[in-house]
Formats: structure tokens, C-alpha cells, sequence
């Protein structure tokens, strides 16, 4: 079996643009959630989100593409770019042993809403020609490979918010399995629209509050709803022979994924987090986690802070670890400070989590102050925390019950 390992990372995110900003805020504790401004909500029941501010999809790409791709493509362009040109991968490798796992939870909603607009108000000869590429969520990872020239396998995530783990665990089995020697991998979402928003307020998944520093609080006794967030993470995995012969700089190592169904329900995990805790243990003993001190281990948490997942997902800790071990480990939600940013979620964490044990940092949850004694492990509130960090294990639950863990350690 082939070793696998990051060489390179790209994010878009609520917090920054680029890595090094995600990551510096993340350890300062800055709270990416604020008014909407995308557009005018003040009819809406929700008025706060996490956008991605002062981005310029034309750093990435010609105005002519702008303009034909949806804004997730914008964004997952922008964290791949920055992913491959950081790792070097780029003529090291036939074009057909490198694969694009990019995926997406919605994909192109802003060109649906738009051209339903158009179609509504104008007739059908003037929807776009570009319409269906812009709206298609295999689309992001197409327009990577084609830009790069990656011929292996091509294939989207879908799995609402555990697109982004799913995306990375899959593209990990290709190289770990050599189907692949590299792949570029992660998830992007730009759906904080007016179509978007209703319909996540309908269903009573969203924080109403109208506070942005209390409105996502994981863990704590006053959550009541996420917070939409946006942005792209990416990820170049590579097999670690091939990226210590070539000398490349390696952050971290995946040396677990779990995945597995609740089979439950269309939104609600399940009460005693079947699915989950049997996700975390696949991929903590996959990690040899049984051989880490639980003292040097972070949980990149999915943490919501909606009240059914987070009691849910603190039984899966203490399931999948064992009730000693989840009490000694390190747990948090990095959602406080970026929103739920869906499709994209699992990337990004991912990229927190392999920094956390890069560097021996913890990120904080921000916000909490309330403690719920349905949510009782160590949440590492309000500051990050230096810590020696052996494993990191990462959460990604979505909607029709998905869960996907990953496990990091260094190389």
C-alpha cells in the first residue's frame, strides 16, 4: 500500500483568500460572520452569513471565463490554482496518473436562479448557452483538469456538507491503492443567494440570531442554527515516494478515512450517532490511533451549532474513541469562525487540521461561553491552544445522513 501526503493547499475562504490568511485568523480567533450583503435580506429571517469578502476571480482566470462559470467555479478555481502551483506537482508526473476529486453540496445555484430569471422574463432563446456548464457540480472539477492538463480520473463528490472529506478520502484510495499517483482534491459552495438562504431558513436550519459573534456557537447551551458560509478548499495528495524524490515540501500525511450512512433520516443525524462514531473509528484505527496518547489528539469537529448535531456528534466522539479517550482529546469547531461553508467544509477543515498538527496549534470555538451538558468534552473555547498535536482527526456530516472522517499526522 502507497503512503499519501499533502504538498500543496489552496483555500477561499470566509477569513482569507489564501492559506496563510485562513490560518493566521483561525489561531487569532476572527469571526468571519457578519450582515448579509450580497444581497437585501432585510425580509428574510436570517441576516448574517459567512461570505468570502475582497475576492477577485480575475487574479485566477480571463474575464471571457468569468462570466460563463458560477461563482462555486470561481472559488474552486482560485484554491486550486494557489494547491498546485505551492506543491510543484506540475510536470512531475505523466498527465494520466494525476486525478481531479473536486466536488460541490449544490454547485451552481446562483446560474439556476439567474437563468430561471432570464427564461421567466425573456423567453427560452435567451437563457445562456453556458447555462448547463455553469450549473453542473462535476463542472469545477472538469475546469481544473482541463486548466491543468490532469487526465486521470475526474470524479465530484456529492455528499451535501461531507463533500469535501469524501472528496479527499476517495482521492486518498486511489493513490494509497495506485490507481493514482496524485490527485487534486476538495469541495466549493457559493450559495449565499436569495433562493439559497429561504431555503435553508424554511427548514429551520439556520441561526436567526442577529448577532454575528453569538450566531454560530458549536457546542454551547444558546446555539440554535448554522450559519451559511462559502469559499473552496483544495488539496494535492500525492504518493510520498514520488514527493520525497522530487523533493517537495510535504505539510502532513492522511493515514485514515472512515465513511459510512446513518440511513436514518434526510436531515437529523442519528440520536446515538450510529453512522458517525462507526466513521471515526474506522478512521482512527486505520490511523493506529489506539497508539496515540488521546491527550495528543484534535477533533476538527463538524459542529454546526445546530442542537441535534452537536449533542449527536459529542456521543460519536465518546463512541468512536471511547468515553476515556474523548475526554482527554482535544475537540473543535472551527465552523465559529468560518460559518458552514458546505460542500467546501470538509476541505478546509481538512487544511486546519493538517496545520494544527503541522505547526502545534489548536484553534479555538469562539463564542463559547455557555457550556450544554449534552456537549461535554474539552471544545478548546475562545483561544487557540499550543499543543503537541500526533493525530488530527476531521468531521464532515451532511444532509441524507453521510458521514466522512479523515486522519492526519505528520509524515
Amino acid at each position: 500500500m502507497n503512503r499519501v501526503v499533502i504538498t500543496g493547499m489552496g483555500a477561499v475562504t470566509p477569513i482569507g483568500n489564501d492559506v496563510p490568511t485562513f490560518w493566521e485568523n483561525l489561531k487569532a480567533g476572527v469571526c468571519g460572520i457578519g450582515p448579509i450583503t450580497k444581497f437585501d435580506a432585510s425580509d428574510y429571517k436570517v441576516h448574517v452569513a459567512a461570505e468570502v469578502k475582497g475576492f477577485d476571480p480575475l487574479q485566477y482566470m480571463e474575464k471571457s471565463e468569468a462570466r460563463k462559470y458560477d461563482p462555486f467555479c470561481h472559488y474552486a478555481l482560485a484554491a486550486a490554482a494557489q494547491a498546485v502551483e505551492e506543491s510543484g506537482i506540475r510536470g512531475t508526473l505523466p498527465p494520466e496518473r494525476v486525478g481531479t476529486y473536486f466536488g460541490s453540496g449544490i454547485g451552481g445555484i446562483s446560474a439556476f436562479a439567474q437563468e430561471s430569471q432570464v427564461l421567466l422574463e425573456k423567453g427560452p432563446k435567451r437563457v445562456s448557452p453556458f447555462f448547463i456548464p455553469a450549473l453542473i457540480i462535476n463542472m469545477a472539477g472538469g475546469l481544473i483538469a482541463i486548466k491543468y492538463d490532469f487526465q486521470g480520473a475526474s470524479l465530484p463528490a456529492v455528499t451535501a456538507c461531507a463533500t469535501g472529506n469524501n472528496a479527499i478520502g476517495e482521492a486518498y484510495r486511489a493513490i494509497k491503492h495506485g490507481y493514482l499517483d496524485a490527485v487534486l482534491a476538495g469541495g466549493a459552495e457559493a450559495a449565499i443567494i436569495p433562493i439559497g438562504v429561504a431555503g435553508f431558513s424554511n427548514m429551520k436550519a439556520l441561526s436567526t440570531s442577529e448577532d454575528p459573534a453569538a450566531a454560530c456557537v458549536p457546542f454551547d447551551a444558546r446555539r440554535s442554527g448554522f450559519v451559511m458560509g462559502e469559499g473552496a478548499g483544495a488539496l494535492m495528495l500525492e504518493e510520498y515516494e514520488h514527493a520525497k524524490n522530487r523533493g517537495a515540501v510535504i505539510y502532513g500525511e492522511i493515514c485514515g478515512y472512515g465513511v459510512t450512512c446513518d440511513a436514518h433520516h434526510i436531515t437529523a443525524p442519528h440520536p446515538e450517532a450510529r453512522g458517525g462514531s462507526r466513521a471515526l473509528k474506522m478512521a482512527y484505527e486505520e490511523a493506529g490511533g489506539e497508539q496515540v496518547d488521546p491527550a495528543k489528539i484534535y477533533i476538527n469537529a463538524h459542529g454546526t451549532s445546530t442542537p441535534l448535531n452537536d449533542a449527536s456528534e459529542t456521543i460519536a466522539i465518546k463512541k468512536g474513541l471511547g468515553e476515556e479517550a474523548a475526554r482527554r482529546c482535544m475537540v473543535s469547531s472551527t465552523k465559529s469562525m468560518t460559518g458552514h461553508m458546505l460542500g467546501a467544509a470538509g476541505a478546509v477543515e481538512a487544511i486546519a487540521s493538517v496545520l494544527a498538527v503541522k505547526e502545534g496549534i489548536v484553534p479555538p470555538t469562539i463564542g463559547y461561553r455557555e457550556p450544554d451538558p449534552a456537549c461535554d468534552l474539552d471544545y478548546v473555547p475562545g483561544k487557540a491552544r499550543a499543543a503537541q498535536v500526533e493525530l488530527a482527526l476531521s468531521a464532515s456530516l451532511g444532509f441524507g445522513g453521510h458521514n466522512a472522517y479523515l486522519a492526519f499526522r505528520k509524515p
